[in-house]
């Protein structure tokens, strides 16, 4: 076990994709749905987004967030959707590199050439993306580990999906920054004994800079 290097590990949806929120114009011409259908806004607008507000609170899963959002697009273009999948792959296609935040490009890139190693800790990549978002995707070709709960049996914050995480990389939990864009990941990430920081999806640049200055000056001279 290295003792010495450092690990960046990130959550996927958000924080290297652009949040669907971000996204309702797109989502709106993919469907042929009038511009200004699609209201809610999460962390953009929680006062439109009761519904967000109640998984904020702990009351719903983020699944049964995205499952009832699910349920409620499909229904207006007049089809009944049960699967994430089929939603993101109706909005969002087979092309997900437009989606990329090209800060998380930077970071990645930043953090690579510090000498890091590179973790995806997500709860739905495969249940959300399918299974060939792995070959679709070059830039998840360049992840050292990935980690999804789509197939462990335990999501995040569940602290046995960071230990895994931690095991496959190789390193103390200590020596890895994780970065989410949900308040009870990160608090769970923290409990397991990794550095971790909130993402904020409404200033992406600034919370990249914040993970790579947390795993040191090298990473951080790398992202000038």
């Amino acid at each position: 076990m290295n003792a010495t290097r450092q690990a960046l590990v990130l959550d996927f949806g958000g924080v290297v994709t652009r949040t669907l929120f971000e996204t309702h114009a797109e989502s709106e011409r993919a469907l042929g749905l009038p511009p200004g259908t699609l209201t809610w806004r999460g962390p953009f607008d929680p006062a439109s987004d009761p519904l967000w507000r109640e998984m904020q609170a702990d009351r719903i899963s983020e699944r049964e967030y995205w499952e009832a959002r699910t349920r409620e697009v499909g229904r207006l273009v007049g089809e009944d959707w049960t699967a994430m999948q089929t939603f993101v792959q109706r909005v969002r296609g087979d092309d997900l590199g437009p989606l990329i935040r090209p800060e998380a490009v930077a970071a990645i890139a930043a953090a690579r050439a510090a000498g890091c190693a590179l973790a995806l800790l997500s709860n739905e990549l495969d249940l959300f993306y399918g299974a060939g978002v792995r070959t679709r995707l070059p830039l998840l070709g360049g992840f050292d580990v990935i980690v999804d709960g789509s197939h462990t049996g335990f999501i995040k914050p569940d602290r046995r999906i960071y230990a895994l995480c931690v095991e496959r990389l190789g390193l103390p939990a200590a020596a890895c920054v994780f970065v989410d864009d949900q308040a009870r990941n990160v608090d769970g990430a923290r409990s397991a004994g990794l550095r971790a920081l909130h993402f904020d999806v409404r200033r992406p640049r600034e919370s990249y800079d914040a993970a790579l200055h947390m795993l040191g000056p090298s990473a951080a001279r790398s992202a000038r």
